[in-house]
């Protein structure tokens, strides 16, 4: 790193806080400041490391469409986001707004709001607008985030109507569907859809849940309308059948009652008491079956029967199987299985099944999602789309658990472009080091399962699947 700005950065660790309430106001104001300052040096420092990258690239022979590939993922990996193309406006197009984070008029959110609402503009509006809007003359002091876009979206607009009306046709095309984890075990279930659509479906929803609670039903006008919207979208009344939910947790959790958390991929780490209740409680899922004498007493740990291979990963582990947890009477009729997933003695790391096929197998695919959870990029939590070889197969790389991670699209991508390498590394779990063309690594750790533990305790999971 610059000594220059290590100096700068241990200067600010060790920069005294005032004990005057006015004098931490002015502090908490300049610090500010000095975010978007650095913000705005991010921005340059990108663009020269682009055009640095494209020179090395045309030196090496690489054609000119292909120049730039890779660089937006090396500034993610050492900004812990993909921020290129901000850097890319601000510097090219839109120097006011640039200037205006510089001087701490504008933090880096805000001007990231500027530049995507002008995103349809050609360069010479682009500058025009930024122009007119003058940020760095504090045209946006004291405004929330609303009255930014909303400037931003109408100057675009007189600037050039047709294009933003293109482009309002053109997002019809993306509208998508979206699942976020949010607090105590709840998700945001997102649809992006055109104004019309979304309209339409939220009235719906809205009158469904004034109907019912005319009629006396006493649940809020938001869970009626929520419960409408599961209810309409599976078909099931009530709940959920019919579709594959997977739920990661230790046996003891499962059968004996114990506090360690069970992981729902997609969503993340959820409570051992709501986990058990998913399956258990409240009529919404069958009761759970003893194990018996599965493994003579040993925790059993997760892998089931549709996991290609079916050996036993570590010495001394029970053979895999599955077991049906059946309702009771009365209960919601839907089946639970358990798969077995075996974790290795110390730091829990699952141990799984090898392959000599190209393609990895279903159930390697079921194990890896179950390890990774999401992209095993650094930074990059996207879901995961692709099971792919970390030592490619045309590099002799072999088709199994140890050479597999899950990565989104993207990043599948990306590590392609010449000058990436990736190889696997021993860690305390599944570990892969990524090496950039600069020479710059990083490193990619699994995240640790339901039920790790010290050294010289073999952990069992149990892998619940609601079909």
């Amino acid at each position: 790193m610059d000594g220059t700005v290590q100096d700068a950065i241990n200067q600010i660790r060790c920069l005294p806080v005032s004990s005057d309430s006015a004098a931490l106001v002015d502090q908490l104001r300049a610090l500010e400041e000095l975010k978007a300052a650095a913000a705005a040096a991010q921005a340059r420092v990108a663009v020269a490391f682009d055009r640095a990258q494209r020179a090395e690239q045309a030196e090496a022979g690489i054609p000119a469409a292909e120049q730039g590939q890779g660089v937006a993922a090396q500034v993610a990996l050492a900004r812990g986001g993909r921020l290129l193309g901000l850097a890319k406006a601000l510097m090219a197009e839109m120097p006011r707004t640039l200037a205006a984070l510089d001087a701490g008029q504008l933090n880096e959110w805000r001007a990231t709001l500027v530049v995507r609402e002008t995103a349809c503009l050609g360069a010479a509006d682009r500058c025009a607008v930024d122009e007119e809007l003058a940020a760095d003359t504090g045209t946006f002091a004291g405004a929330g985030d609303r009255a930014v876009v909303a400037a931003a979206r109408a100057a675009a607009y007189r600037r050039d109507p047709r294009s933003v009306t293109q482009r309002a046709a053109h997002a019809a095309g993306e509208r998508c569907v979206s699942l976020r984890p949010a607090p105590d075990t709840m998700t945001r279930l997102t649809a992006l859809l055109p104004v019309a659509e979304g309209v339409a479906a939220y009235a719906a929803l809205s009158a469904h849940a004034d109907t019912l609670r005319a009629g006396g039903d006493d649940r809020s006008r938001g869970q009626l309308m929520a419960d409408a919207l599961v209810e309409r979208t599976t078909g099931t009344p009530g709940g959920v059948s019919g579709v594959e939910i997977q739920l990661v947790m230790t046996d003891r959790t499962l059968f004996q009652g114990d506090s360690e958390p069970a992981r729902l991929p997609g969503y993340g780490i959820v409570p051992a008491g709501w986990a058990r209740s998913l399956v258990s409680s409240g009529g919404k899922g069958g009761k759970a079956k003893s194990p018996g004498s599965a493994a003579g007493g040993r925790e059993p740990a997760l892998g089931g029967p549709e996991s290609p291979g079916n050996r036993t990963p570590a010495a001394g582990a029970c053979q895999p199987a599955a077991e049906a947890l059946e309702p009771e009477p009365g209960e919601k009729d839907f089946r639970v299985w358990l798969r077995r997933l075996y974790t290795a003695p110390g730091a829990g790391d699952l141990v799984g099944m090898d392959s000599r096929a190209r393609l990895f197998p279903a159930g390697l695919c079921r194990f890896i999602q179950a390890r990774d959870d999401t992209c095993r990029t650094p930074y990059c939590d996207a879901p995961i789309r692709h099971h792919d070889h970390v030592v490619a197969w045309h590099r002799g790389g072999t088709t199994s658990l140890g050479n597999a991670a899950g990565l989104c699209e993207a990043c599948n991508h990306t590590k392609e472009n010449p000058g990436w390498k990736t190889t696997p590394r021993p860690g305390p779990r599944h570990t892969i080091e990524y090496r950039t063309p600069t020479g710059h690594t990083y490193h990619s750790t699994a995240p640790p399962p339901p039920g790790s533990l010290p050294a010289g305790h073999l952990v069992g999971a149990a892998q619940l699947v609601r079909v």
